[in-house]
């Protein structure tokens, strides 16, 4: 997985840039091909003025949070615990959609021998 790491209107450090690269690399997903990792500094009357956006890329839709706090490692953090939470959503979902095709696909191959079934039966 390829990290972008882009700041807008200042310098990062060497540690934050380390810190972002250890939490976005410590994303479980096999599909991510690249995040890409935007910090920027909000209005100064905003005391949670430091934003974190992070756009994971994967196939389909990408995953996309923003947040925002007194520190950006806060922030990082945080968006890294929500796209893991995405991450896992995305997969139990993947895993349901293909629990269900298997069960079609099966009643529909042993209705093959038992006579003719429908397909609107067995979606039912």
């Amino acid at each position: 997985m390829d990290i972008i790491i882009q700041s807008l209107g200042f310098t990062i450090g060497k540690e934050l840039d380390n810190f972002i690269m250890e939490k976005v690399a410590n994303l479980k997903g096999d599909k991510i091909l690249r995040a890409n990792v935007t910090l920027y500094k909000g209005p100064a009357s905003n005391p949670e003025a430091d934003y974190c956006e992070i756009r994971l890329e994967v196939p389909g839709n990408d995953h996309f949070v923003k947040k925002h706090s007194t520190h950006f490692e806060v922030a990082v953090s945080e968006c890294v615990e929500v796209l893991s939470q995405m991450i896992n959503k995305t997969k139990e979902r993947t895993a349901s959609r293909q629990a269900d095709t298997k069960m079609i696909q099966d009643t529909l191959i042993a209705g093959a021998d038992d006579g003719e079934v429908e397909l609107e039966d067995v979606v039912k």
